[in-house]
């Protein structure tokens, strides 16, 4: 039975309609004070529910509804902060028993754990930390009758629990065994939770394995269980998602209420900015749940590091959010008369299960090495192919093929003395490469196929930026593709895309942006800048300042004010403007980098055809607007991290810094938040797709784009040790026998540019602040 989003929606609802029914906080807080447990009660109410059953096969009663609907559940049930182990029991013992081989009794146990009349639990865990299922390397032999004599911790569920699925044997016999509670042999230790939950040591000493009780043995047993735990973690991601969300929720109309000193604290600018990031974590969480799931859906491969990346960005959100409010509210947070503690507590208990932050850091970097070896040995695949399709079906195209394809494509085209360059490319150096991709028809990935674009799905646009970087594709000028492009798609006439997407396209017209001026930076209503109308024309007169590349520019758009008696955004018109015209001059600026990346542009009396004014005269706020969110989508392009990125690989490959833990676990976080900033990009590129206007949270993409490639920056910068100051090539002797050491240019750039990137298309300040009032509603 497949579900699709509004199937989801309602089963959301239906969950938030069951556990609304009652005061959960308190029920929660009795069970606490009791001493924790399975309150047998609520839990024959959720498998009257159904919900119980949603990971059990259809054979065996159950839904088979798998992840995406159970994790949809987790989170409901994180929103309510509940601890029955709807997770431990209805995902990780469901998985488990439904990927065994059928037999009586996992008929009969699954068809318990659906109705609720039995509580499976797993034991497998012999140590704190610990991450993956484990054995002893030797024991009885195969054969003999089995007998379990074995300690197991953090299981969950334990005194609630009617029995385990219990690991045991050898690693040359492993085998998985029903062991009742019931039996003599067996004794719990139970550890009370702050939570309310039943968790605690499991101690089986001797208990004798009937062969009926013998559910699975053999070399795959462990991968099973290691799938049923990674199944249960991606639950645990959500269910904190839950969690999170709840609190935040709180927290945000506590702010809007709470009067001190005269008004509501939510106007407090440092409180808004601290709700900011809290809401950032979160959406992130989600962006990158959403993305995994699809992942894992797609590749099976992909369970495990989706699963650890899961953990860590849910202990980073849920936590953040969860200490944050009971800060937020003061006293009252600290009071278990409030729910947030309640919350704080969930949160605690979740990420600690399963493993926390630290060991998932540890397990993705592990992945990470395996997958760059894997990407290496793929390389040749690129050497496969010969001729290149103009057009094709993209979406229809494995993803592994059309990575080939670019890879081959960019190997056999692209410049060698071009790659990885940190610096931006000037027209000069990049014209050949622009037109050689506007003749493949590449050079605009993301516009429709009938305006000369490939109308590459966010999946497609994410491995096409992925290649590009990891082959050091310089980026050229490309104001013109991916700002006035799209905004002349939405708002230009047919003459004007008739007359200026080929050109584009083409590279005949290069283009800047005349937006900031020296008294309207981040306060783009104030801008100066006048266009006069002047019968079919208009007269320019004024600066704009930081228009990157406008030295090669051959042509601006630019914001102009064009009436001075209306409210300042009002009177605001969006023109283009040909720079050759007379009097026009352009003077480069020298940054702290030493290049001439921007320029100011003065205009004296430019007269400019009244046919170049793009929508409705005083209209340009709104196009402003549309075009200040795709330049943020596009400084939230993941593509500037991840040459970054590649740039720290190199030099930690060669000097052996990933044997080094503390660097290795950076590492692994700022890939996670690259790969979580890449899920974000995804989503909001695929509403630009769909043809829908950037809301104001896209503000969100820019600040954590920027700030995530800054981390990145300084990595690099630690990595290169005595040689962060190195002007031009940096040169790394190899850890091994290689002969020729490494050489990285100019690693002070990726830092220079991240400084930048923060103070463009508005302030990561003023970004904050946006979303604080414009998405959160706070008060000013």
């Amino acid at each position: 039975m497949a579900f699709d989003q509004s199937d989801l929606e309602l089963l959301r609802d239906s969950v938030r309609d069951f556990l609304g029914r009652d005061d959960q906080g308190r029920r929660i807080r009795a069970q606490v004070v009791a001493g924790g447990g399975l309150d047998r009660g609520f839990w024959q109410g959720v498998a009257q529910a159904g919900w119980l059953a949603a990971c059990v096969p259809p054979e065996c009663d159950g839904l088979g509804l798998g992840l995406r609907v159970a994790a949809a559940m987790s989170e409901e049930m994180g929103r309510s902060f509940v601890a029955e182990p709807f997770i431990s029991v209805a995902v990780q013992a469901a998985t488990l028993l439904g990927s065994l081989p059928e037999s009586e009794l996992r008929g009969q146990l699954l068809r318990g754990l659906a109705d609720g009349s039995v509580v499976p639990g797993i034991a497998w865990q012999a140590r704190l930390g610990q991450l993956e299922p484990e054995l002893a390397a030797a024991g009885a032999a195969p054969g003999t009758p089995l007998t379990i004599d074995r300690s197991y911790v953090a299981v969950a569920p334990l005194a609630g629990a009617d029995g385990w699925l219990a690991l045991a044997g050898t690693q040359g016999h492993p085998v998985l065994a029903w062991v009742p509670a019931r039996a003599p042999e067996v004794a719990v230790e139970v550890q009370r939770r702050i939570d309310g939950a039943d968790a605690g040591t499991l101690r089986i000493s001797g208990y004798p394995v009937p062969a009926e009780n013998v559910l699975a043995q053999g070399a795959d047993v462990p991968g099973l269980l290691a799938a049923a735990l990674d199944r249960a973690r991606v639950a645990q991601a959500a269910q904190l998602l839950g969690v999170a969300r709840r609190v935040f929720d709180m927290t945000l109309d506590y702010l809007k209420v709470r009067v001190q000193f005269g008004k509501p604290i939510g106007s407090f600018q440092s409180l808004q900015h601290r709700m900011v990031d809290g809401y950032m974590q979160i959406q992130l969480l989600d962006y990158a749940l959403q993305q995994a799931l699809d992942a894992i859906e797609a590749d099976e491969r992909q369970l495990a590091p989706q699963a650890s990346r899961l953990k860590v960005r849910a202990e980073a959100a849920a936590g953040l959010v969860t200490r944050l409010a009971v800060q937020m509210h003061g006293g009252m947070g600290y009071s278990d008369e409030s729910d947030v503690g309640l919350g704080l507590k969930r949160a605690l208990c979740l990420c600690a299960e399963l493993g926390n932050a630290r060991g998932h850091r540890q397990r993705y970097f592990s992945s990470l090495r395996g997958t760059a070896a894997a990407t290496e040995t793929a390389a040749g695949d690129a050497d496969a192919w010969t001729e290149f399709p103009q057009d094709a079906d993209w979406e229809a195209m494995p993803e592994a093929q059309f990575r080939g394809m670019l890879r081959a494509f960019f190997r056999k085209h692209y410049p060698e003395h071009l790659r990885h360059k940190t610096a931006r490319l000037h027209w000069h150096e990049i014209k050949g490469w622009y037109q050689t991709l506007s003749r493949q028809k590449w050079i605009a990935p993301a516009w429709p196929k009938e305006h000369g674009g490939m109308a590459l799905s966010p999946t497609k646009m994410i491995a096409y930026i992925e290649e590009q970087e990891r082959y050091g594709v310089g980026r050229p000028p490309d104001q013109g593709l991916v700002m006035l492009g799209p905004i002349l798609l939405r708002f230009g006439t047919p003459e004007q895309q008739a007359r200026y997407l080929p050109r584009i396209l083409s590279g005949e017209h290069v283009w800047a942006q005349g937006y900031s001026e020296p008294g309207a930076g981040s306060d783009l209503a104030s801008l100066r800048c006048e266009a006069v109308a002047d019968g079919e024309h208009f007269v320019v007169n004024g600066q704009k300042t930081w228009s990157t590349l406008a030295q090669d520019a051959t042509h601006m758009f630019m914001l102009v004010r064009t009436d001075k008696t209306v409210k300042k955004q009002a009177g605001i018109s969006f023109l283009l403007v040909d720079l050759a015209s007379p009097g026009v001059q352009v003077r480069p600026i020298r940054t702290i980098a030493g290049d001439e990346e921007y320029c100011e542009v003065f205009f004296e009396n430019v007269r400019v055809p009244r046919e170049n004014l793009v929508g409705e005269l005083n209209q340009g706020w709104t196009i402003s607007k549309a075009l200040l969110g795709l330049e943020r989508l596009f400084s939230g392009s993941p593509k500037h991290s991840r040459n970054t990125l590649g740039m720290v690989d190199k030099i930690a490959e060669c000097q052996g810094l990933f044997e080094d833990a503390a660097f290795a676990a950076d590492y692994a976080q700022l890939h996670i938040d690259l790969a979580d900033l890449s899920a974000a990009y995804a989503a909001f590129a695929d509403m630009v797709r769909r043809g829908q206007p950037l809301p104001p949270d896209v503000s969100l993409l820019k600040i954590w784009a920027t700030e995530t490639h800054e981390r990145i920056s300084l990595l690099l910068l630690d990595a290169a040790r005595e040689q962060a100051g190195t002007i031009g090539n940096a040169y790394f002797a190899a850890a091994g026998a290689q002969a020729e050491p490494v050489a990285v240019e100019n690693v002070q750039m990726p830092l220079f540019n991240a400084a930048a990137a923060k103070i463009f298309s508005g302030t990561n300040e003023i970004q904050r602040n946006i979303l604080a009032k414009a998405v959160l509603g706070l008060p000013v």
